[in-house]
């Protein structure tokens, strides 16, 4: 339960996916002069050492975030983050979504960062010192009731899990269920892996026949390694922001791009696969 850690997977190309919408997101959410809350289920670490030997291991930043920096002009909230977080910390430093939020976010909004993993959990806390975060060593989805509704009312969480645990398929529509009843006017951006194996599919299934009106986004990319089961990369999001489906189509043609990404599928429904 407690074995992940991101960092032999940061800075690839789902979390270019994810954190390329989580921060056009946000920075939609700060336009406006009202406070907001932020909720992050599962933390990490926060900021990444892509010299690691952990993350030199897989090999996905070099597929991912080095080789589609570009992708992302220079007034894309993105790219404003990567910019700080390598000036201030070495040009092989990412960030995690924590980081991202909290650069992006101001001082009268709140954080809340869950991260049960000790040695994460540690480290999580230092990269955020600096911030008005709250980090709590807790299970993210107990963090999330606890919360809901927040104060401020208005905000954004982030489900994010390793999907170590397979009973997460099977209890995130439940939990996602349970945070809307509480928090019904929050946005809920959950991300999820396209899997080989399918094993992705029922939950989307269950969430979709639940949630008709979500925006769901998908793309597509070549496995990291020979072997390896994630192809893609979803976002299924409640409340979306008004534009969110504006920006994923642009990503989508990025991710277009991409040579030796497996072929597109569709269906009938709300599901889009690019």
């Amino acid at each position: 339960m407690l074995s992940y850690q991101h960092i032999y997977h940061a800075g690839n190309l789902a979390d270019v996916h994810k954190h390329g919408l989580l921060a056009w997101m946000l920075d939609y959410l700060t336009r406006k002069d009202k406070p907001l809350t932020y909720i992050e289920t599962h933390g990490g670490r926060a900021i990444y050492d892509l010299t690691d030997a952990a993350a030199r291991k897989t090999g996905e930043a070099a597929q991912g975030i080095e080789k589609t920096r570009h992708w992302f002009g220079p007034k894309h909230p993105f790219t404003r983050v990567l910019q700080q977080v390598t000036a201030s910390d070495g040009p092989d430093s990412y960030p995690g979504s924590p980081l991202i939020a909290a650069s992006l976010l101001r001082p009268t909004d709140s954080i809340h960062l869950a991260e049960l993993h000790p040695q994460e959990h540690a480290a999580l806390t230092l990269a955020m010192s600096p911030y008005p975060a709250k980090i709590h060593l807790r299970d993210g989805f107990d963090m999330a009731h606890g919360l809901t509704p927040p104060t401020p009312r208005r905000g954004l969480m982030l489900i994010d899990p390793s999907y170590e645990i397979k009973d997460d398929y099977l209890t995130i529509p439940r939990h996602i269920a349970k945070i809307t009843r509480a928090w019904n006017v929050g946005i809920i951006a959950l991300w999820y892996p396209i899997l080989t194996n399918k094993a992705h599919l029922p939950m989307l299934d269950a969430l979709k026949a639940s949630h008709p009106q979500a925006m769901r986004h998908e793309v597509r990319f070549p496995p990291a390694r020979p072997g390896h089961g994630m192809v893609g990369s979803g976002m299924f999001v409640l409340n979306a922001p008004y534009g969110l489906d504006v920006e994923a189509g642009k990503l989508s043609q990025k991710f277009n791009t991409l040579k030796g990404r497996p072929p597109c599928q569709r269906d009938t429904g709300s599901q889009r696969w690019t």
